[in-house]
């Protein structure tokens, strides 16, 4: 299959047939209905079924059901359905059921506004529901990789047995990119021998997240926490653009991250040596590259669409090593490459003032 010219939302619905993906559970919500819409046309292409449930809340415990019988499952919203769903959510972590889950995230807190923003990162990446669980956390910064990320998300759902997240935005859902589908047809799943799907002849599977017995529940934590631990040590995955020699080092994921790219490109026309490290997966957290990092660079700059999420997970990574600074727009207020590089400027002339001032107190 060659390259199509797709919107964000579509490629995902597009990737996740591909992934073997028949059965969806959803609620409309902009800005991310394309993608029921395009399911509830192409899924039954395939022999797959497409549900309106009457609420976010059905949906995920539709998923759940679907989980539960070892088929490979979806559902999508933006924050404020997210959020309906966190408990249902918390619960197929709990029964170690594997869905897949896409927010495509809006202007919040309350009902907000459809413009795209990046403050579901806290709820993305810290479980959002209650309990002690993890789901992993992907976020794209292209439409292309909205499609491999997704076909990604599946077989690492099946491999860990666990919700995996999309956690895009506004922008990313509606833009329009070349995109080329790694397959052209549905992979096979794998077996599950766990599933509830007729016992037939074999012992009864029971699916449940609930212990009464305290003992026994600490038990099933310890377990979840052995397999986050597994996921946090090997599925970490990060993009670098000229971070080698960087003096200052950008941290941004998604759509931003594709403006602090160009930023960088000018940066360095002018002669400054801006670097950008992109996590890929924001939960678990790449960690390593941006400790790495400290050990050369001046100062990080985390710029986002929020007022400051993962720039808590840069200053644990960073571990005190450099200063760590910040630059958002919320609201839905997309940042400009201007404001960014000025930003950048602005802490590197100060940095180089307080680095003169030191220089002089210790000649004295």
């Amino acid at each position: 299959m060659g390259k199509v010219l797709m919107k964000g939302n579509e490629a995902v619905a597009e990737a996740a047939i591909l992934a073997g993906c028949r059965y969806f559970f959803g609620y409309p919500i902009t800005p991310q209905n394309e993608i029921p819409e395009y399911m509830a046309r192409r899924l039954p292409e395939v022999g797959g079924v497409f549900l309106q449930a009457e609420s976010e809340i059905s949906a995920i415990n539709m998923v759940f059901g679907a989980a539960g019988s070892g088929a490979r499952v979806m559902t999508s919203s933006s924050g404020p359905g997210i959020s309906l769903k966190q408990e249902g959510i918390s619960y197929l972590a709990g029964a170690e059921l594997p869905c897949v889950i896409v927010n495509m995230a809006r202007g919040g807190p309350g009902l907000g506004n459809i413009a795209p923003s990046q403050s579901d990162y806290f709820q993305a990446t810290r479980g959002g529901g209650h309990g002690d669980y993890r789901m992993i956390v992907f976020g794209p910064a292209s439409v292309q990789e909205l499609a491999d990320l997704t076909l990604k998300a599946f077989d690492l759902a099946d491999k860990y047995r666990n919700p995996v997240m999309i956690l895009g935005d506004g922008i990313l859902g509606q833009m329009m990119e070349p995109v080329k589908f790694k397959t052209n047809k549905a992979r096979e799943i794998p077996a599950k021998p766990w599933a509830t799907n007729g016992a037939r002849g074999r012992k009864r599977n029971l699916i449940t997240s609930l212990y009464i017995v305290p003992e026994e529940l600490e038990k099933h934590c310890l377990k979840l926490k052995a397999k986050y631990d597994e996921i946090s040590s090997r599925e970490k995955r990060h993009d670098s653009y000229f971070a080698d020699d960087a003096e200052i080092i950008l941290a941004a994921y998604g759509t931003t991250a594709r403006i602090c790219k160009a930023v960088v490109d000018q940066a360095r026309e002018e002669g400054i040596r801006a670097g950008l490290i992109r996590p890929v997966t924001l939960w678990p957290f790449p960690d390593a590259p941006y400790c790495k990092a400290a050990n050369s660079a001046k100062a990080f700059l985390t710029v986002e669409m929020s007022t400051g999420q993962m720039i808590d997970d840069v200053r644990l990574a960073v571990n005190g090593k450099k200063p760590i600074y910040f630059y958002g727009r919320t609201g839905g207020v997309v940042p400009s490459k201007a404001e960014i590089l000025a930003e950048v400027k602005k802490i590197l002339e100060r940095g180089a003032l307080e680095w003169k001032r030191y220089l002089r107190g210790h000649n004295q």
